[in-house]
């Protein structure tokens, strides 16, 4: 099926959109003032899914979500929701604060967004109670949005655990749709039916599949859409995988460097404003640089 969501019907009538297919987690364009650049974020958006995307997954840690002002996301949602691909967009809030992300929800879903990539807040400690809690607050304030879960321990310092993704799940089931697996812990081991399974990695991809997973969400998606997307297409198509291993391969090389200044270090070697990225994140060195794209060159890779 090649359109981005379809429609479920559960017992109780209520319709959910199961999310499906390759997303990009895109990134953010800054000026050379640091600025979020509103029109070459969504440029670089709209390019992502006429190069092979079904989706953007917009202000997720790639995209310096919990970096950028509040004011510059909600200048960003005015003009996307202008986009001629405004459907295919997942919006993270990428916020700490409740109040501030059911506060960023309203306005998104006044400019008519629905679908929400959501993590658990950073930098206190606290297990599957508190977060249960902190979903069931956000969907008590909006019932009528879809969340994707964004499970990556590294940088919330929380890991979900099966019993409360099924939890959230069985309570707000038109509501928590599925959960992007950045920490690579659910996405073998969990099956939950008309449940997006999106494992956070390339490298995750065919083998997700294989286990039913319904795609993937990552960050190098912004340079890899098109293998990644032949490699989703030949899969439902029962046709011979020919491009997997070079897509696991470019993902790998990208993964010995922190994965947000490497992909803005590799484009903003053909385009310099990319070049651009907040503190306290940087740009690779010239000797990280130039490894970067030799490896690369000597897969053959081009965007």
């Amino acid at each position: 099926m090649s359109v981005l969501f379809y429609k479920i019907y559960n017992t109780n009538i209520k319709i959910m959109e199961k999310i499906r297919g390759i997303y990009a987690a895109g990134l953010s364009v800054l000026d050379e003032n640091l600025a979020l650049d509103v029109k070459k974020t969504i440029k670089h958006a709209e390019n992502l899914i006429e190069n092979g995307c079904h989706g953007v997954a917009i202000f997720g840690s790639t995209g310096q979500a919990q970096l950028l002002s509040v004011s510059e996301k909600i200048s960003l949602l005015n003009d996307l929701s202008k986009s001629k691909y405004k459907d295919k967009y997942l919006i993270g809030t990428g916020l700490n604060s409740l109040n501030e992300t059911i506060q960023f929800i309203s306005i998104s879903k006044s400019l008519r967004f629905k679908n929400f990539l959501i993590m658990p807040p950073a930098y206190y400690k606290y297990g599957d109670e508190e977060v249960f809690s902190f979903y069931s607050r956000i969907i008590e304030s909006h019932k009528d949005i879809q969340i994707i879960l964004y499970n990556f321990e590294k940088l919330c310092g929380y890991k979900f655990s099966p019993e409360c993704v099924k939890n959230l799940n069985d309570k707000f089931p038109s509501q928590i749709i599925g959960l992007k697996d950045s920490s690579y812990n659910l996405f073998e081991n969990l099956n939950i039916p008309n449940f997006s399974m999106m494992p956070g990695s390339e490298s995750k991809l065919l083998k997700g599949l294989k286990l039913g997973c319904s795609g993937i969400i990552t960050a190098t998606c912004n340079v890899t859409s098109k293998l990644a997307r032949k490699v989703y297409d030949d899969f439902h198509n029962n046709i011979e995988q020919t491009e997997n291993e070079k897509l696991c391969k470019v993902r790998a090389v990208f993964e010995k460097y922190n994965l947000v200044s490497a992909i803005h270090s590799f484009l903003g070697s053909k385009e310099s404003i990319y070049n651009n990225i907040l503190p306290t994140l940087s740009i690779l060195d010239k000797e990280k640089k130039e490894k970067l794209i030799l490896e690369l060159n000597s897969l053959d890779f081009k965007l």
